[in-house]
Parts: C-alpha cells; structure tokens; sequence
C-alpha cells in the first residue's frame, strides 16, 4: 500500500483516522485513504451530533461500504463542534477525497496530551507494511 498518499501535515491513528488542526484545540477529522480502499465504495455515513462528547477511542460514527460497516472513532477526548453534513448527500466524498471533502467531524480536545500521543505519516505509514 506504498503508493497512497498521506499528508506529511496530518496526525494519524492507529485505526485509520487523521486529524487537522482546525483551530485552538480544535481538529477536523477522518479516515485515512488506506480506510475508504479497505472499505470499498461508501454508500452512507453517520456522523455523531454538534455537542456530544466522546473519550478516545470511542465509535464517534459510521461508514456503510458495499462491504461493510465500519465504526470511526474519536481520536481525542472532547466535544463535537462541526460534522460534514454534505456527506449526506454525498458520502462517495470519503472515497474521493479523503483528506478534503470527505472529512467527517470536528472535535475540540479536552485532553492535550492526547495529541502528542498520535503518529506522524511516517510511522502511520509503517503500521501498514
């Protein structure tokens, strides 16, 4: 799976997402581009509610394949702050566009130190070898 495409200025999770800074503590989030090729073609998304509140590592969500369901999960503690409601209409955008169009949420962090614990591309990458 060398030749997907990781951003270098993301942060990554061992279960396939990614996160941008979006703002003060805030992070927009999604799956990885390795995730929507294992998944296949995503049909529907369900995206947690602006205000729910999450630990790491909790099912914040779900993508809806034609293979399969799969949960996504919070990478932080925190609070929801923006979900990508144009995934309604157009969840195929996790297939083409990962790490744009097809973002799924935004979580404010609670806990810093739990971004420090996330992975870099790189290392991302060698998780997958």
């Amino acid at each position: 799976m060398s030749d997907m495409e990781y951003p270098q200025d993301l942060l990554y999770t061992d279960k396939h997402e990614w996160l941008r800074q979006a703002g003060d503590g805030v992070y927009r989030v999604g799956i990885t581009a390795y995730a929507q090729e294992a998944l296949g073609d995503v049909v529907f998304v369900t995206l947690p509610a602006v205000g729910d509140t999450f630990s790491r590592d909790d099912a914040a969500g779900e993508v809806e394949s034609t293979k399969s369901v799969s949960d996504v999960y919070s990478p932080l503690s925190g609070e929801i702050t923006a979900v990508n409601e144009a995934l309604d209409a157009t969840p195929e955008a996790v297939n083409t566009d990962p790490y744009g169009e097809g973002w799924m949420f935004e979580i404010k962090g609670t806990e810093a130190s739990e971004v420090e614990e996330l992975i870099d591309a790189e290392a991302y990458a060698a998780t997958l070898d």
